[in-house]
């Protein structure tokens, strides 16, 4: 501020002397500041703050002009000072301070004016001019404000940081009362948070079933809760968390179960009674744990009725055993290892007796079961170490082959290689125990080949197993027989165990058919069969089905369970009988009876708790031909009579459909070696 502005604004003239007005100046400075101190409002402060301002900065303006020409010394005056503690330094001598007192006096009237005058000008005039530019500014401080208000509000919406968004525009609202800015605004975070519940909801749910179906429990209940972290309430969140409970439940009791019955198998019989009373202690009416004790204790009690027949069986081997091959002594031999593979003397007795024949051990004599077997003579007996062997075999002497276990030995080939084991038309009295047969590969299509054939020989097979065939397990055709005792048929690609054509018979005992693709045991044109106190369970057809024509079936003792058909079909059949079979927890239903197995007696039979029928017999089938059975607790009619099966399309109730005749292909017999 140059000195001229200085003198207008204080109201000095051109050549006055300010030195004799400092104190009056003092004072009307301190006044402007108490207006600014007790304005009635903002607006007003910052008018007389201005004026303030300009004022200090006039009067800084003088004295610096003051002070560099000497008149008054270089000393700070402090602006905040009382007036009556400011001082105006002597500028002339001591006699004449008297006239310099009465001449302050006599022009302390003019400053004084000029000052209210100020003040009454920086009010009307100047205060006016500023509080107009102070709003302008205002204005503009304000849209600016408000501009980078919405540009920040977006981004973050845009990143999804609602508080932050949320903070924008309020800020926009306070600054601009019902902006349409900060109502679109509002709606835009509405929406956004909107779409990211939803976004949010179908991903953790999405995350939640999928580990359900997998079974990973732990990651299924942690996305659950994910959800409830972040939405407390939500209710599908904790409906996924009542099914994971669930489902983690069944799965525990699922895989008890499992363990219960590998104890079984294992002959571990007490381990297995214990577990299934620690479930049923849990939950004393749970009827699969409750049937699952109840075959533990039946397979102890038929284990030590087994020991009983195995040493009698080996006492009257040992009564024949005349240091030569007895053929009666050694089919008793082999019984009794059967019953009782623990007992030590009986194996004992079998491998002395035995040894009366050529004995064939693989490897030590031959490096593979193909050498061996292509130079093996009737009564001959081959040996397979523990391991894996590969095949195929083909076997056309009346040989035994004898493993180390089913679960030590273990015969493959690729699929398309043709059968593991394959029996010829001239094998009669042929033995196989203790080997696994299965395909190390899966071909689809009509023309597959089963795991092990018997085609015209004669076969039995002893505590072996059949698994993941392209085909079937085990197949019986052109006339061939076979005989299966303790055995496991397991996730084959169509039937566990199967016999087709007139003269093929199939005799399956106290064996296991479990997870097959098609059905568990089946047999169809004239085909003859006996099976008995087998297991059927969770087969994607039937448990069994029998269509043998003018051949006889005899079904008795079997357990068919959790199939996803029925659990008997008997199609047709001439001889023989159905008795004392169990069928519960099938998908479609109990036991079908056709009239073409009118026929046969169907007597002491179980079916209960099936989702579909339990009984469904075909038209002309009279039901107190069938009322010597027990039907109970099944899903639908407990009896469904004169049910229409003849036709392929027509559908009957839901829940009671039955299947059509079974035409499952079978696979091109190999060339006779």
């Amino acid at each position: 501020m140059t000195l001229t502005e200085a003198r207008k604004i204080l109201g000095l003239g051109p050549d006055e002397d300010p030195r004799p007005h400092l104190v009056v100046f003092r004072n009307a400075r301190e006044r402007i500041a108490e207006m600014v101190r007790s304005a009635p409002n903002e607006t007003l402060a910052l008018r007389y703050q201005q004026g303030l301002i300009e004022f200090d900065q006039a009067l800084a303006a003088v004295r610096e002009y003051l002070e560099a020409i000497g008149l008054v010394p270089r000393e700070p005056v402090t602006p905040s000072s009382p007036p009556e503690a400011e001082k105006i330094v002597p500028m002339v001598a001591d006699d004449e301070e008297q006239y310099e007192d009465q001449a302050v006096r006599r022009r302390s009237s003019k400053p004084a004016f000029f000052a209210w005058f100020l003040i009454i000008a920086l009010g009307a005039c100047g205060g006016g001019w500023i509080y107009l530019k102070y709003e302008e500014s205002q204005t503009l401080q304000r849209q600016e404000r408000i501009a980078f208000l919405e540009r920040q509000g977006a981004i973050f919406i845009e990143n999804r940081r609602w508080p932050e968004a949320t903070g924008a525009f309020d800020e926009i609202e306070k600054l601009s009362p019902g902006s349409e800015l900060a109502m679109q605004g509002r709606r835009g975070i509405e929406a956004g948070m909107a779409e990211e519940q939803t976004q949010f909801l179908a991903y953790w749910g999405g995350e939640a079933r999928a580990a359900m179906e997998a079974a990973r429990w732990d990651d299924a209940e942690n996305a659950a809760r994910t959800v409830l972290q972040k939405f407390p309430n939500d209710p599908e969140a904790r409906e996924l968390l009542a099914s994971i409970a669930t489902g983690r439940s069944a799965e525990v009791r699922k895989q008890a179960l499992i363990a219960v019955r590998e104890k079984i198998e294992l002959r571990e019989w007490d381990e297995a009674i214990a577990a299934t009373d620690g479930m049923i202690a849990k939950n004393p009416n749970d009827p699969e744990v409750i049937a699952l004790r109840k075959e533990a204790m039946q397979a102890r009690e038929k284990a030590a009725a087994d020991l009983l027949r195995a040493r009698e069986l080996f006492q009257m081997s040992i009564a024949r055993d005349q240091g030569q091959f007895d053929s009666q002594a050694m089919e008793w031999l082999r019984e009794a290892s059967i019953l009782a593979p623990e007992d030590e003397e009986i194996a004992a007795l079998l491998e002395k007796m035995a040894s009366y024949t050529r004995t064939l051990r693989v490897p030590g004599d031959f490096a593979t079961p193909a050498e061996a077997l292509a130079e093996a003579r009737d009564r001959d007996r081959i040996v397979l170490a523990e391991g894996d062997w590969k095949g195929p075999l083909i076997i056309n002497a009346a040989v035994e082959l004898q493993g180390a276990g089913s679960t030590k030995t273990r015969v493959s080939c690729p699929a398309e290689a043709g059968s593991a084991l394959t029996i010829g038309a001239h094998a009669k009295g042929v033995r196989i125990s203790g080997i696994t047969f299965r395909h190390e590969t899966f071909e689809a299509g009509d023309d597959r080949y089963s795991v092990a054939l018997v085609r015209g020989g004669h076969a039995a097979f002893l505590d072996c197993r059949f698994l993941e065939a392209s085909g079937h397990g085990l197949i019986v055709i052109e006339g061939g027989h076979a005989e299966v005792t303790r055995c496991r048929f397991a996730e084959n690609g169509w039937n566990g165990a199967a016999a087709t054509g007139p003269g093929s018979i199939l005799e399956v005992r106290e064996s296991e058919a479990v997870q097959n693709f098609g059905h568990g045991i089946e047999s169809w044109d004239r085909a003859a069969v006996i099976f008995s106190k087998n297991r059927c369970e969770g087969n994607s057809r039937n448990g069994i089905h029998v269509d043998n024509g003018p051949s006889s079936a005899t079904l008795e003792g079997n357990q068919l369970v959790a199939n996803r058909e029925f659990g008997l079909v008997v199609t047709s059949a001439t001889g023989g009988s159905v008795i004392s079979n169990t069928a519960g927890k099938n998908l479609l239903g109990g036991m079908v009876f056709r009239a073409a197995a009118s026929g046969i007696p169907v007597s002491g039979n179980e079916m209960t708790l099936n989702q579909g029928s339990g009984l469904v017999l075909e038209k002309g089938l009279s039901p107190d031909a069938y009322k010597e059975n027990t039907v109970t607790r099944n899903s639908s009619k407990q009896v469904m009579a004169n049910a229409d099966l003849m036709s392929r399309d027509e559908s009957p109730p839901a829940g009671e459909n039955i299947p059509a005749p079974t035409t499952i292909g079978v696979e091109p017999p190999p060339a006779e070696p």
